[in-house]
């Protein structure tokens, strides 16, 4: 049985970057009290990359898609699967993942489709991708997390238009007789949905329902520490791999305060954490290959190394992957 290795990552954000201070004043024309303080002290955002009107999901996938197959060496022919993770996607139908597969000129070439678990899509997809290369129905797959999270923030909310932003994060994978990703593991309790969702969608032309981002940021930070903690000894446990010899934890960067917590009750120490919420902000299901693209890029993870990639979000869904380099 083959395993499925990451090959090559890459990632983009839009170009447009708005710190805490130009966000406070923008807010202020609206009536709406906030500061640079107030966002770093709760959340450790500095700062977020916005796309610009008319920017689309799959148009950021693209680009983090063509990044990281230049990184592996690989061309978009050589594709047989390609799944995007995304809440934002650029129609009801057809998939994000479709549009990205033409985009790059591989139609026709395999299978493409979207994820949908929020914050944790880019986990799910991993582990899906794994599972089609492990069952031989894949040789090389393309994994993209990507999201235009602006598009459905209500920025009259402080709770929650300060906390996000947009962009985009790939991976490829190929079936490889060196071990790769080690283990997966996935969770869903959708009897927690309402605290964090956007509920409204499209029908008979209008729209339905709430179609904002809506958040009980307490209840959100309880599950989300409570769970990843589990997920993690969980996914090491099934690899047989002792969390003290995971060389790198990739979590999602919702929060800084999240993050550290985490790291704390997981006994891995602050130098081994990847974050990068301080200048992405959170970017949903983009958050963690993002954050993986760029700790490969700067030197810091290396080729044998083993890494813990984790997401939580809106489902309520949370899961881990641990592969190794």
């Amino acid at each position: 049985m083959p395993y499925a290795k990451i090959i090559g990552s890459g990632g983009y954000l839009p170009p447009r970057i708005v710190s805490n201070d130009a966000l406070a004043a923008e807010l202020a024309t609206r009536q709406i009290e906030t500061s640079d303080t107030w966002i770093v002290e709760r959340t450790g955002i500095r700062q977020r990359h916005l796309a610009e009107p008319g920017v689309t999901t799959s148009q950021l996938a693209t680009l983090a898609a063509q990044a990281a197959l230049s990184d592996a060496g690989v061309k978009a022919a050589e594709l047989d699967l390609i799944i995007v993770a995304t809440s934002t996607p650029d129609y009801v139908f057809p998939s994000t993942a479709c549009l990205v597969q033409d985009k790059l000129g591989a139609a026709g070439g395999g299978a493409a489709f979207d994820v949908q678990a929020v914050c944790s899509g880019f986990v799910y997809a991993l582990a899906t991708a794994d599972a089609f290369i492990q069952a031989g129905r894949a040789r090389t797959a393309l994994v993209i997390g990507a999201e235009v999270f602006s598009s459905i923030l209500d920025w009259s909310d402080r709770k929650t238009c300060v906390l996000f932003g947009d962009g985009a994060g790939a991976v490829v994978l190929r079936a490889s007789e060196e071990p790769g990703i080690m283990a997966a593991q996935l969770n869903a309790d959708g009897s927690q949905a309402k605290i964090l969702c956007a509920a409204g969608n499209v029908a008979h032309g209008q729209v339905v329902g709430d179609p904002f981002l809506r958040m009980d940021g307490q209840a959100v930070f309880k599950l989300a520490v409570t769970s990843l903690a589990k997920s993690a000894r969980d996914v090491c446990a099934q690899a047989g791999v002792e969390l003290a010899d995971v060389d790198w934890l990739v979590p999602h960067q919702a929060n800084v305060r999240i993050i550290n917590f985490l790291g704390r009750k997981l006994g891995i120490p602050d130098e081994k954490v990847v974050v990068t919420v301080d200048s992405h902000a959170n970017t949903s299901a983009a958050s963690v290959p993002l954050a993986l693209d760029a700790a490969r890029r700067d030197g810091r993870i290396k080729a044998g190394q083993t890494v813990l990639m984790q997401g939580v979000g809106g489902g309520f869904t949370w899961g881990s992957v641990l592969a190794r380099m």
